[in-house]
């Protein structure tokens, strides 16, 4: 009887969870604010006690996990509404560096030494922070980086070049299933995509992995290979 009651609130908290997770909105651990990371564990570990619990009292804790989402809840719309009420939960970005002027002021503010600032200088591909003409600490705990204008990428634009707009690839083909409705967003039809697959010696749909539709309407083919590859870097 105890494992029926196991399982039955297992399920429960589960479902109670997505939910919530609907509800409130589906984040990156990144894009969480503190209150909302301790609020998630919080809801998990309330989840974990109703699936555990032998005392077959599940109201309580289904009650618990509610409020703290509709806390959540609540917490995000006036949040979205109210620049100092989404500054006070979330902090505000913090200019680190500026014009080769570190603020250390702003360092401390940030909870983070030089070495940090130069470790995340370096992840963001500035080894030399002289390159640097802005670095802001985000609300997320992630460092921008504005290069200076002699340190950044040249541009066609920099280089006064007309180039075509480019648009993302659409899948057409999944795992040797046709993508009706991706196919049509392509502005094209069956007759098209036989004639791109024989183009590519493919004689069977069965056998395309993948298959995306890319710039100038081309047909990019991925078969399905049942082989490792040869000579694998990582093993």
């Amino acid at each position: 009887m105890q494992f029926l009651n196991i399982f039955l609130s297992s399920v429960g908290s589960i479902i109670v969870l997505f939910l919530l997770t609907k509800l409130i909105g589906n984040k990156e651990m990144s894009q969480l604010s503190m209150f909302d990371y301790v609020n998630s564990i919080t809801i998990g570990s309330i989840a974990a006690e109703m699936a555990t619990s032998l005392e077959g009292d599940f109201f309580k804790p289904l009650l618990a996990m509610v409020i703290y989402g509709a806390a959540a809840l609540l917490i995000s719309i006036c949040s979205m509404n109210s620049i100092k009420f989404r500054r006070l939960v979330g902090g505000k970005a913090l200019v680190l560096l500026e014009n080769d002027k570190i603020y250390m002021e702003n360092l401390k503010q940030a909870r983070i030494d030089v070495n940090e600032f130069l470790t995340q200088c370096r992840v963001n591909g500035y080894f030399d922070i002289s390159d640097i003409q802005t670095a802001i600490w985000e609300s997320n705990g992630k460092l921008s980086i504005l290069p200076k204008a002699v340190a950044r990428p040249v541009t066609p634009q920099d280089a006064n070049l007309e180039v075509a707009e480019e648009k993302p690839g659409i899948c057409v083909i999944l795992d040797g299933n046709i993508m009706e409705r991706n196919l049509r967003h392509t502005g094209n039809d069956h007759v098209w995509l036989e004639k791109q697959l024989r183009a590519g010696g493919v004689g069977n749909v069965r056998d395309v992995f993948l298959a995306t539709c890319g710039k100038n309407n081309a047909l990019n083919i991925y078969l399905k290979l049942p082989d490792k590859p040869q000579g694998d870097m990582f093993q």
